[in-house]
């Protein structure tokens, strides 16, 4: 099951109009060229993942909750996306408690 943050990160190229297309075709299971996520790190050492929409495809994703932060429209995109969250969450907080951060806002 997919939930989008309620302030959804975007890369620059990506439009309100967009934004809504591709939230609409993931939940749809639609296939999508270089859409990239920014989630929760699956691995509580990480603080993201950064993955493919299509893996989401995949039935083991059903059964999994994920948390969508971010959207981007290439691999490059979704690294400069995160470089920017961390920036920002830094500057909100003084640290990277990522999970907390999202909770706040």
């Amino acid at each position: 099951m997919i939930k989008w943050a309620k302030q959804l990160f975007l890369s620059e190229n990506i439009t309100p109009k967009k934004k809504t297309k591709i939230i609409k075709d993931i939940e749809k299971k639609n296939l999508m060229l270089e859409v990239y996520c920014i989630t929760f790190a699956s691995n509580p050492e990480n603080l993201f993942d950064i993955i493919n929409a299509n893996e989401f495809l995949f039935l083991y994703y059903d059964k999994r909750e994920i948390q969508v932060l971010g959207l981007a429209l290439s691999k490059q995109e979704a690294f400069w996306l995160v470089k920017d969250m961390l920036e920002e969450i830094y500057r909100e907080t003084g640290g990277f408690q990522v999970r907390e951060y999202f909770n706040i806002i």
